[in-house]
């Protein structure tokens, strides 16, 4: 009976993890094989995932590679077996680390070019216009140097949070949260 609670809330676990992919920017498979392995006890075979997440061989492996490219997983092998397995990295901490840092590389870092692209285009009419146009451009150029700053800002959060780790951010919680500019949930 425990058993089956336990798959019951394992599966429910696996089920939301690979429902808030979407709003990661990643696939549903892949989070929910992310999960899987993340929860499972033991080392997971392409087969175990086929089976359990009810998918095409070619999606686990597609999401296999992925993951192990993001270093969230990792292949193992058992002795006396050719098949390759799979293990999730347990740190929560260390999870946050690699997905930030995988974030930070396919959203913030593109953005911050694209900012900077928009703004050297820009950078010629800037001295040539005038008037209206002048002053839209001027706007432009500001809006566009208020989200660089922003995103640099957010940016420098995420370093300074792995920077410090998991127990100086502890500390600082508690302290944030015993002056009241925090809660705990």
């Amino acid at each position: 009976m425990e058993n089956s609670v336990l798959q019951q809330s394992q599966a429910l676990f696996v089920r939301r993890w690979g429902e808030m992919a979407a709003s990661w920017g990643i696939s549903r498979t892949m989070a929910e094989i992310h999960a899987l392995l993340f929860v499972s006890l033991q080392p997971l075979c392409t087969d175990d995932l086929m089976e359990q997440l009810q998918v095409s061989r070619g999606n686990v492996s597609t999401n296999l590679r992925q993951l192990v490219t993001w270093g969230l997983i990792q292949r193992v092998h058992q002795r006396g077996d050719r098949k390759e397995y799979f293990v999730a990295e347990t740190d929560v901490w260390e999870m946050f680390e690699i997905i930030t840092r995988e974030r930070r590389r396919r959203e913030i870092e593109p953005i911050i070019e694209t900012i900077d692209k928009c703004s050297e285009m820009i950078l010629p009419t800037l001295t040539s216009a005038d008037g209206p146009e002048r002053d839209e451009i001027v706007l432009y150029q500001q809006r566009l140097d208020e989200m660089r700053e922003f995103l640099n800002l957010v940016n420098s959060l995420f370093n300074l949070l792995i920077k410090v780790g998991k127990p100086r951010v502890a500390v600082l919680m508690k302290t944030l949260t015993n002056f009241g500019l925090a809660t705990r949930e």
